[in-house]
This record gives C-alpha cells, structure tokens and sequence, in this order.
C-alpha cells in the first residue's frame, strides 16, 4: 500500500493525459471529443492509447500506456468495464496520478459482480498510489491546466467550483453559463464516487484560493455525518449552492440507475442545508441564474428594493407580481419623484409609480437619463433594465444588437452602477424564432461581456437575486 496518495491540487493539474479507447472513425464520440477539446485548449501533453491505430487527430497513438516515452500523471479512459483491471495494472505501472472512467457499467447496473469489480478497482488504485474519478463521468475540466474536455468550452478560468455526480449536468452548466459570462476554476464530475467523492470534494473546494462560490449537483451520499461536516465547514467559509437530484420519489428511484445514489430524503436534505448555511435550488437553470447574480450583479445589494424600467405594460406587471413573490420589493416612487421621471419620458400610456414603463424606453438616451434618476433614490437597492418582452422590443431587425445601441445603453449601465453603488440587472427574453435567436444571442453576449447579468425572465431575475440576498445575509 501506498504511504502518500495524490493530492486534489496534483490531480487537477496533470502533466500529461492519456485518451485509452480514442480511434480516428469517432466511434467513440467522448473520447473523440476530449481529444479535440484538448488540442483546442493546447494541452502539451495529449497521448492516444488504442493498439488498433498509429495516428488519432494529427498525434501519434500508442498501443498501451507503457510505451508512452512521457509523463502520464492522468488518464480518460473510454473501454468497455471487462478491461478495467487489466488497465488498472499498467496504471499502476506507468505511475499516473488519477484515472478517470467515462466507461460506465458498474455498480449503478445492479449487477452484483459489477459492484465487486469497483472494489477490486479501489483496491488496485491504493495498492498503486493512485486516485479514481468516477466511475461512469465526465471527469474534469480545469481551464487553468487546459484540461478542455469539449473544444466549445471557455478556456478562460473563473471563481466557480464545481462539483457533479452528473456528467450532463457538469457539462451543461458550463455550456449554459458560458454566453452568460461564467467561468470556472475548476469542475468534476464524479460518477458512482468509488474513491473521489462529494466530501473530499467540499472540503478541496473551501481551501482552493481559485474557488470563490461553490456550486454542486448531488444525488446522494456516501456517509451522511461525513457530509454534514463537510457541508458545514465549506459553507462557513464561502457561499454553496446545491441542486439535489431525486427529490421526489421518482427521481430517488431513477438516481439509483444514474449513479448508484441512494437519495437522501427531500426534508433531510432541506434541514441539512438550512442548518450548515448552504442554498438549495430547484433545477440547473436556477443553479445557473444564482451563480450569475453572484458574479456580476455586483455590488451585492444591500436590501430587497428594486427598480424596473422598460417598455411594455405586460412586463410590467409582471416584474411586479414576480418580485414581490420572491420576497423583494419594488418601492412606490413619491410624486415628486415621478415628477423627475415625467421631465424625460413621455407622458401618453406611460406608468411612472415603479415599474416604470415608457414607448422611449427603447432608446439609449431615455434609458440613460431615466436609469440615472431612478439610481439616485435611497429606497432603490437594484435596478433592471429589459428590453419590452413583447412588440416594443421585437427581435430579428437587427436594432438591439447594433453597436448604435449597445455602445451607448453599456455606457450608461456601467456610470449608474459606478455612481449608485447599486448592481444593474438586465432582463432579455430569447426569441423564438432562428433570425430573432441569433440577434438576441448578440444582444446577451454584449451585456455579458460587459459584467452585466442576464436573466431570460423576470420570474429568473426575481428568485435569482431573492438567493443572492439571502446569501449576503450569511455574510458572503
């Protein structure tokens, strides 16, 4: 047995990768795909491994590990469950620091003679000082290493950690994040948690300087006072925001062919979190619209009062139905600050009390001037911007994506922001039809890039900031 077995640090950070099961046909498409998100991040060190091929991609392909001339500190492996043991030994062999299984068709089958052949993997990787991810995952996606498992993802690093039993799940936050603006220090999704596990993991995550919000997709755990400790200890010290698979009884029976998971009751686990300060949200798409309220509707505010202001009456009423359900408000503004308001924008079917609703409120010089007002009211503690939801702010002409509107109406956000010390938030509903889709994917990708959040509703924008608060009273 192994005295020292790799760290975390040493395992997010591999001098080379080995791909095992990677072919030129892209008959295994995940294999294929790392390959390619490895030579689109310029990782130095890539080595295919399948005896059938001499060249994968461009790079030369060996038949095993051992007759790889490098260091391989990490290898993906993507071959059917019966050679895992036989792998594990030239592992062992070549010295390599951790194993990742994409390979699925363990434990989570149900078959008894699987579940003894993770222990026989467990027992192979201690024996050879070596650490496994997974089995049946995606593995890792560290930006900062060039660890880029899918050539779209951003190479670019980020403050979020990430940790998933889903291998969907790890993937499609960083694919929905993305044109949004979210980055990330480090994801891994781990599977069936043979070795690696959800407890290690908060416990890497609350001591990573890179980390600054924890973000987490659980569908069960291994050792539930191992968990509450570990939870306990990593909310103390930055935010945790989790989705929880299995909340329901059909969901607890479909984790257990997922992952093997036996999922915690929904009660427990809700006291669990309420009780170690950690937030609890309902889907992915929640998980992704709280990390981008922590990341860009900055400052933090400092209380539950917002201002909304754009065109449309629909929209309108909305927000104000949306905000107060999430626990926020949206002050009525006094007559002499509606008066403020009425110098600027026209008068004719507008509403001036809070939201404010204006046919102007499409124009960078109307937003500009009414932004500004509505930042200078103390009982304002946030402040969105959106773009009507209907008619007024219809996609597919090209207006909204233009740089004669974006330029300015950025310009604008950003001074208010600065001038207030209040975030901005800004509200694009997507549009449904392909010309529409493209401009307000411009439209997102140009607030976002700019540090503003986006939310695709009002109902999005209203929970997202209702967490986002409820974490600044945790003192995060």
């Amino acid at each position: 047995m192994v005295e020292k077995m790799p760290s975390l640090d040493e395992i997010f950070s591999p001098r080379g990768i080995a791909v095992v099961g990677v072919s030129p046909s892209g008959s295994n498409p995940f294999a294929t795909i790392v390959v390619k998100g490895l030579l689109a991040g310029k990782y130095p060190a890539i080595y295919p491994v399948n005896p059938k091929y001499t060249e994968v991609d461009g790079l030369k392909c060996y038949p095993s590990l051992e007759a790889i001339p490098g260091v391989v500190d990490h290898v993906i492996v993507a071959i059917s469950a019966q050679a895992a043991l036989t792998l594990l030994d030239e592992c062992a062999a070549k010295g390599v620091r951790s194993v990742h299984f994409f390979t699925a068709g363990f434990r989570e089958s149900g078959i008894a003679e699987r579940a003894a052949l993770e222990k026989a993997m467990l027992a192979k990787a201690k024996a050879g000082g070596f650490r496994i991810v997974g089995p049946n995952c995606v593995g890792l996606y560290v930006p900062k290493s060039r660890v880029i498992i899918d050539a779209i993802m951003p190479t670019e690093p980020g403050p979020i950690g990430f940790l998933s039993q889903s291998g969907g799940h790890a993937q499609d936050l960083v694919y929905l994040g993305a044109p949004r603006g979210l980055r990330f220090s480090k994801v891994i999704s781990y599977g069936n948690a043979l070795d690696i596990d959800e407890c290690e993991l908060l416990g890497y995550f609350a001591n990573d300087p890179e980390t600054g919000i924890i973000a987490a997709y659980l569908e069960g755990v291994k050792n539930g006072r191992r968990f509450l400790a570990a939870l306990r200890r990593a909310a103390s010290r930055k935010p945790v925001v989790i989705y929880k698979g299995g909340m329901t009884g059909a969901g607890s029976r479909t984790t257990q062919g997922h992952t093997a998971s036996l999922a915690t009751g929904a009660a427990t686990f809700r006291a669990v979190c309420r009780q170690c300060g950690a937030l609890l949200v309902e889907d992915l798409d929640e998980l992704n619209d709280v990390l981008v309220a922590w990341c860009f509707a900055t400052p933090h505010p400092r209380g539950k009062g917002i201002a909304v202001a754009g065109g449309g009456g629909g929209p309108s009423v909305s927000a104000s139905d949306e905000f107060e359900k999430a626990g926020l408000s949206l002050p009525r503004l006094s007559v002499e600050q509606q008066a403020q308001l009425r110098q600027v924008l026209p008068n004719a079917g507008a509403i001036f009390t809070n939201p404010i609703d204006a046919n102007n409120l499409a124009a960078p010089e109307a937003i500009d001037v009414t932004m500004r007002i509505l930042g200078s009211f103390p009982q304002i503690d946030m402040l969105l911007y959106h773009l009507g939801f209907h008619p007024i702010g219809r996609w597919g002409e090209g207006r909204f994506s233009a740089p004669e509107f974006l330029q300015p109406v950025i310009e604008s956000l950003r001074k208010v922001r600065q001038s207030s010390g209040k975030p901005v938030l800004v509200a694009l509903r997507p549009a449904p039809d392909a010309e529409g889709f493209q401009e307000f994917l411009a439209a997102q990708q140009t607030f976002a890039a700019a540090g503003f959040p986006v939310f695709h509703s009002m109902r999005q924008a209203a929970r997202a900031m209702s967490y986002l608060i409820d974490m600044r009273e945790k003192q995060f």
